[in-house]
């Protein structure tokens, strides 16, 4: 990989995410307001089943940063640009992020619903796996100093980590298990899917906006990293520039 491969932070790209974030706060305070105040509790769980609102939203947009950070892996590995790198870096903390708030909003959705915090069936034990495999491939980042190695080996270990993804998402399918498969509109009503869209779309603004500002902070170290390292003065360099 060249010098001539460094990637160049973009002026316009902070812009760019704060109209993305603010567009994100409008979407969650209307799905919000909407999931909290006009649709209708659900006939079996009640006010508690509100939480989907944000659970399931939080769901797909975990999936697809993580999606995100398996293309920008591939895209690393074929085309060696350094941008592709930080693009990763953004979609692995965002999507572990997700990931996190999204186990937090499931054991508080477990509580009244199952009786207890968590149990280890097949969609709560994918999901941990995956949180885990993720956050361990951060902490690859974190120790690994090369850039090169750093790089290639994040991304090499994000592609095998994906495959836990479509388990995560077909667990409920495939086996038996106390969370319940996915809905459809067909399957809720509409006074619900109105707010879960909202919040969707909201979500995933929001998770676009962070990747613009991480991958900037990204590019940024990478250029500090990469770039060579400026020429040593001599001490009679310094001596006359000092007199001049």
């Amino acid at each position: 990989m060249g010098l001539d491969q460094l990637p160049r932070p973009s002026t316009k790209a902070p812009k760019v995410a704060a109209g993305l974030i603010a567009f994100a706060v409008v979407l969650l305070a209307a799905g919000s307001y909407i999931g909290l105040f006009r649709a209708p509790p659900e006939h079996f769980m009640g006010e508690v089943q509100r939480i989907m609102y944000v659970h399931v939203p939080t769901a797909w947009n975990a999936l697809l940063a993580f999606t995100f950070a398996f293309v920008c892996s591939v895209a690393f590995l074929f085309r060696q640009n350094w941008k592709w790198d930080a693009r990763l870096e953004a979609g692995l903390e965002v999507g572990v992020l997700l990931a996190f708030l999204l186990c937090v909003q499931g054991s508080i959705w477990a509580k009244p619903t199952w009786g207890v915090w968590w149990d280890w069936d097949p969609r709560l034990t994918t999901t941990a796996v995956m949180l885990f495999a993720f956050v361990g491939i951060l902490a690859l980042r974190r120790f690994v100093e090369d850039p090169v190695k750093r790089a290639t080996w994040s991304a090499v270990a994000t592609i095998i980590a994906y495959a836990d993804v479509p388990i995560v998402y077909y667990s409920v399918r495939w086996w038996n298990s106390l969370h319940q498969t996915q809905s459809s509109p067909q399957t809720v009503a509409s006074t619900m899917v109105t707010p879960l869209r909202i919040n969707a779309f909201g979500i995933l603004f929001l998770v676009s906006g962070l990747l613009v500002l991480r991958s900037q902070l990204a590019q940024r170290r990478l250029v500090r990293e990469l770039a060579p390292p400026l020429p040593e003065r001599s001490v009679s360099d310094a001596v006359v520039g000092g007199a001049a």
